[in-house]
């Protein structure tokens, strides 16, 4: 398993795929491909569960076991997060890679911005993207700037670890859902009393974290955080939707006050099949955007703003990013059409015959 698992990562894999009944398979440049030929067992496949779960007392509950997450790393190999679960009644393993090193904002070829957001002193900053879209490399990578250039504590709550950050210049205090502490809200509410800095949250699941997370952006902190959202707007639609009824006008004040910056990004495909690039899009917030925040009718407004502050605060449209990227010459048109970024090009005028 391990030799097959190294010839992966070793190909540039970002995910594993193991299930009963079928071959290994890993997701290269975006693809899902088959690695290996022989078809896994049902037990074969336990087997591997129980190698990858480290805590003895989940193993020994290992056959009641739907749903589970946790990380695993072998020096060679690599370090992995990992989700156990249950189909037609036999296990699958998900496995996503992590590099043992932390990447940087330049080396995930992210906007200069992203390094000043990263050294806000306060507020909400998000960053945003469907699953698998490099949400937790950027946040690593932005909490690896803040580790290199200022000294701060920073407390993170992950579920599970899956980048490991040295103390460099700042005091970074790692915890982890169910192993450090007993859930996301207990380690945030608890992140508010440990003198904290910069508080990262590994995803902003609910209504009690959101309240939270801009309880400790109101009293200072800076808070970073990821939503599985495609796009700027559709973020800010899912935080809104997160307060109840009663609390929405006022949520949406706290919101609008709270958010430093949201960075909603994408991966597309370089040109000739030489891997992916991403694409991001950024809200920085200014006077008119907090306004629009207030509201739930005026989103739409957003994608002008962050083109029309483009010089002069760094925020910028997901097309623009792809027009970028057309200009650099590394991904096609077509591509960035694909991802929604630019229109269709208008078909040419005919001359009228006059013969």
């Amino acid at each position: 398993m391990e030799k097959i698992i190294k010839a992966a990562v070793e190909r540039g894999a970002s995910d594993l795929h193991i299930k009963a009944g079928d071959v290994f398979r890993a997701r290269i440049d975006g693809k899902l491909v088959p690695l290996t030929k022989q078809r896994l067992t049902p037990d074969q496949t336990r087997a591997i569960a129980l190698k990858l779960i480290g805590n003895e007392e989940d193993r020994g509950r290992i056959d009641r076991i739907k749903d589970f997450d946790c990380s695993w790393g072998v020096p060679g190999v690599g370090r992995f997060r990992v989700n156990v679960l249950r189909q037609r009644s036999s296990f699958m393993i998900v496995m996503r890679v992590i590099p043992f090193a932390v990447p940087t904002i330049d080396s995930l070829n992210l906007p200069e911005v992203v390094k000043r957001i990263s050294e806000s002193e306060q507020g909400l900053v998000l960053v945003t993207g469907v699953t698998g879209s490099g949400k937790t490399s950027t946040v690593a990578a932005m909490l690896n700037h803040i580790n290199q250039n200022q000294h701060r504590h920073v407390v993170t709550i992950e579920n599970p670890i899956e980048y490991l950050h040295r103390d460099l210049h700042c005091s970074v205090t790692q915890r982890e859902v169910g192993v450090d502490t007993e859930s996301f809200a207990i380690g945030l509410q608890a992140a508010l009393r440990q003198d904290p800095d910069v508080i990262v949250i590994s995803e902003m699941r609910d209504p009690e974290t959101l309240d939270t997370a801009i309880k400790a952006a109101e009293m200072g902190v800076l808070v970073i955080s990821t939503l599985p959202t495609a796009d700027v707007e559709a973020a800010i639609q899912r935080l809104h939707s997160m307060f109840a009824a009663e609390e929405r006008e006022i949520g949406r004040l706290r919101l609008s006050e709270a958010i430093r910056s949201v960075v909603a990004q994408r991966l597309v495909p370089k040109k000739d099949d030489k891997g992916r690039i991403v694409a991001v899009e950024v809200l920085i917030s200014t006077p008119a955007v907090r306004s629009i925040l207030q509201s739930s009718d005026r989103l739409d407004e957003l994608s002008s703003l962050m083109a029309k502050g483009r010089e002069s605060l760094g925020s910028q449209t997901l097309e623009q990013a792809l027009e970028d990227l057309i200009k650099s010459d590394l991904i096609s048109p077509e591509t960035a059409r694909a991802a929604g970024g630019t229109p269709e090009p208008s078909p040419k005028k005919s001359r009228r015959n006059t013969a």
